[in-house]
């Protein structure tokens, strides 16, 4: 049995890896768990005693067969529960990420596997991110952001890279959800903030805020 602390850290390494074709730095797990890299050695240590990781100077840390199985029933438990939350039981986007952090640590594949197919198998969870299937397969976006868009180009929200509660809360107070068809109208070359229109109302976005936002052209 791994503790809690344990299943996120395989769920960050699992996550982080999937940008990354080498290994992943302790300062980025650090970064992702909001901890201190010290406590990161520690974990990867205890990690690897359990066979579930692998852990080189200067290449990083890398999931094992085994350590990559757990993180994808993590994976998959998280966004599936929060499609759940979203579609059945009516919670806002913003509202299901840490209820979906308690929910994944049921170690039930029966039960995931039930969750999966009543959900007729989403690929994507209420944020974008995909979810694995029972055999590890990842359907990933096209990593494009609304701030790698030029004036005139148009595109379709498809997903958030920063998943705070103040942030989603911004987009849906302006209209910027999944499935939002957005045009550019004008960049600022001061800041980068744009002018865009949104299903065809016209608002402003700071640079920060359209660099976290994933679009399908």
């Amino acid at each position: 049995m791994l503790t809690f602390t344990e299943e996120n850290y395989l769920k960050a390494i699992f996550k982080l890896s999937s940008k990354k074709i080498d290994g992943v730095s302790t300062n980025s797990i650090a970064e992702e768990l909001s901890t201190k890299a010290s406590s990161v050695t520690d974990m990867i240590k205890k990690l690897s005693d359990k066979k579930l990781v692998k852990y080189k100077k200067y290449q990083g840390v890398s999931l094992t067969k085994k350590g990559k199985q757990i993180a994808v029933s993590i994976v998959r438990n998280h966004r599936l529960w929060e499609v759940f939350l979203v579609e059945k039981l009516n919670f806002k986007w913003d509202e299901v990420h840490d209820l979906a952090e308690d929910l994944e640590h049921i170690n039930s594949e029966k039960l995931t596997d039930q969750l999966d197919a009543f959900l007729e198998f989403p690929k994507y969870d209420p944020h974008g991110d995909p979810i694995p299937d029972k055999d590890g397969n990842v359907y990933n976006h096209k990593d494009e952001t609304l701030a790698d868009l030029q004036k005139g180009e148009k595109g379709i929200v498809v997903g958030v890279k920063e998943h705070s509660k103040s942030y989603l809360k911004y987009l849906e107070s302006i209209n910027l959800v999944l499935g939002a068809e957005i045009k550019i109208n004008d960049i600022v070359e001061f800041d980068n903030s744009m002018s865009i229109s949104v299903n065809k109302k016209t608002v402003n976005i700071s640079h920060q805020a359209s660099k976290n936002l994933i679009i399908k052209k």
